[in-house]
């Protein structure tokens, strides 16, 4: 007897997605394309589309958005957008400055040269001086465009400053995982809270589903702010009244996803952070401290709250 063999699909066309429009009528074809992928939130057309209708600059940038149909099928996006940069016409990841990790999404069905193709399709008929892709998993799908003759896009490891890290393993709870730590780590997280608690009422919380978050993330924009502003950095995602990252906020609530933690003194916010679920893990997008009660280390105290709480 014969083993039955799964084929590829054959691609039919490719079309090149440029405007809000287009987008929009993408919605449903990329929903379910997202699902049969398995893909992070950040792979969505919720998330892109939020990305896109919320960035202060969009009048000089492009989309570019390389999409591959088996008839009325789509079977694989690369998600690709043009950004000037000093002087420069940069094709890059759509979403790219709103998004942890970048990547193209493809059908487990689709055909091996298929991101090829769309990159093809893409860099030829996109006017543009520069291509690169960064902020890739090892296992992204979008390192098949590396070839050895050196053509196609620049493509880069994630090299980020922060500090990533993962907490796994096989505690029962969350207290276990916190008395896994040595004692001094202890110490300094209880000195912390000792320090926040002089002479008000310390509460950590998980916000409702109800609740109105926009106020909430308004704060930690300010705070970000405060930060930048020491640094010399720029973030047009903290600006004041930029709606971008309420929008992303939206989109990981309607998906069930959002989680923001907050540490607050006197009922006052002292320390958020905007986190979302996926899968079995807790991610945490940004988060962000009032620097007046830096020497409590309330971001500390606030991630070690929420990973006991979680775990």
């Amino acid at each position: 007897m014969m083993a039955a063999v799964a084929l590829a699909v054959a691609v039919e066309k490719i079309e090149i997605i440029r405007d809000a429009e287009g987008l929009a009528r993408l919605g449903e074809a990329w929903h379910h394309l997202w699902l049969r992928a398995e893909a992070t939130i950040f792979q969505s057309h919720a998330w892109i589309s939020a990305w896109w209708n919320n960035i202060p600059d969009r009048d000089h940038r492009g989309l570019a958005i390389a999409t591959a149909w088996e008839g009325d099928q789509l079977v694989a996006v690369l998600p690709l957008a043009i950004h000037p940069h000093k002087g420069l016409r940069m094709l890059e990841w759509a979403g790219r400055d709103a998004c942890d990790y970048c990547d193209a999404l493809i059908a487990p069905d689709a055909p091996p040269d298929v991101l090829p193709r769309l990159w093809a399709e893409a860099s030829a008929t996109t006017r543009h001086d520069v291509s690169l892709l960064n902020r890739l998993l090892p296992h992204a799908r979008a390192w098949d465009l590396r070839q050895a003759n050196g053509a196609g896009p620049r493509l880069q490891d994630n090299r980020r400053l922060e500090h990533s890290m993962r907490v796994t393993g096989d505690w029962v709870d969350g207290e276990a995982w916190f008395n896994h730590f040595p004692k001094k780590i202890r110490q300094n997280y209880k000195r912390g809270v000792k320090f926040l608690e002089e002479g008000a009422e310390l509460r950590f919380r998980l916000l409702e589903p109800h609740e109105n978050f926009e106020p909430v993330l308004a704060e930690l924009s300010r705070f970000k702010r405060i930060w930048l502003q020491k640094t010399g950095i720029t973030a047009p995602l903290f600006d004041e009244g930029a709606p971008l990252l309420a929008a992303l906020a939206r989109v990981l609530h309607e998906a069930g996803m959002l989680r923001i933690f907050v540490l607050e003194r006197d009922g006052k916010a002292i320390a958020i952070s905007m986190n979302f679920v996926e899968g079995k893990s807790l991610r945490a997008f940004v988060t962000a401290y009032d620097p007046t009660f830096q020497h409590g280390s309330p971001g500390m105290v606030l991630m070690m709250d929420y990973i006991r709480s979680m775990a």
